[in-house]
């Protein structure tokens, strides 16, 4: 089914069994929040934060305003997924992040989970939405399959630092031990129609550090990127937030796209290029990273 794919630039995580940081992160405006069930939770605690999220998501005193709501499951072979989504998707979330995927198979049983879940639910099919952590070896090099195997997948997510852990790397501030998985995760998920999510800066303190990895990022094609700590939030949001410059350029490209369209004109020249389908996708899509800033308005 076709549906409206949300602009995430600000993907902030907290641990699904604290009650303060998710009254906290629902409070921020981020564009999602990502209510952990996996590394944020002991294995003690990992019920407990099952029953967290599931009153976070349904209780009432929590205003997420306009987050997406989103809850990491426990990994495929952890035996706790199952039960993860089982206590979860009556809260009605807007979509569940996978960790550590390394094949199509998890996504598609995933997805299968979740038709099953809507039809008992009476949700529309395809409510719940899937984005998929890609921090392996083994998920670098399944990009391919994994990208293409479900309709439900929206994004893929960089995680550096589980990566280097799976290839014996040590990770380095300028990252060229995790350069080319970086670049496979946005090519695969450019070819593919779907948002690339970039790993979390880990050095919390080190705000001009993060503006320019966002920068870079950003630079390089990742719509978004993982914020681990709220003060990341506001900074990661302005570097994926298109300037007027941008917004000009892009809306003046997309009316000159339209009006050629009506008159019948396939190929047109635009500030001295040709235009073609991708450079009009990308004015598009930074009109949406605008509307989503409140820079523009959702009829512009």
């Amino acid at each position: 089914m076709s549906h409206r794919v949300r602009v995430r630039r600000s993907l902030l995580f907290t641990p699904g069994d604290d009650w303060r940081k998710i009254s906290k992160a629902a409070s921020l405006g981020a564009d999602c929040v990502i209510m952990d069930l996996e590394d944020a939770v002991t294995s003690a605690n990992k019920e407990t934060a099952r029953a967290m999220v599931l009153k976070a998501l349904t209780s009432g005193e929590l205003d997420f305003g306009r987050s997406e709501r989103l809850v990491r499951l426990n990994t495929w072979d952890s035996g706790l997924q199952v039960d993860d989504l089982a206590m979860t998707a009556p809260g009605l979330p807007d979509g569940f992040v996978l960790p550590k995927v390394e094949t199509p198979v998890e996504l598609n049983y995933m997805a299968e989970g979740l038709d099953q879940f809507e039809n008992e639910l009476g949700l529309q099919r395809g409510h719940f939405r899937l984005l998929g952590l890609i921090e392996t070896a083994r998920g670098i090099v399944n990009l391919r399959e994994i990208a293409s195997c479900t309709g439900r997948l929206d994004a893929l997510i960089f995680g550096a630092e589980d990566l280097a852990a799976s290839m014996g790397a040590t990770r380095t501030p300028d990252g060229p031990e995790v350069a080319y998985a970086r670049s496979a995760v946005v090519i695969h998920a450019a070819a593919y129609g779907l948002q690339a999510i970039d790993t979390p800066y880990v050095a919390l303190d080190d705000l001009e550090g993060l503006r320019k990895e966002a920068e870079a990022s950003r630079l390089m094609g990742f719509s978004g990127k993982l914020a681990i700590h709220p003060g990341q939030v506001p900074v990661i949001e302005a570097t994926f937030t298109p300037s007027e410059e941008e917004i000009a350029q892009a809306r003046r490209l997309v009316e000159a796209f339209r009006s050629r369209q009506e008159d019948g004109t396939g190929v047109f020249s635009f500030d001295g290029q040709m235009v073609d389908m991708p450079m009009v996708r990308r004015a598009a899509n930074v009109l949406a990273r605008a509307r989503a800033a409140g820079k523009l308005k959702d009829s512009e």
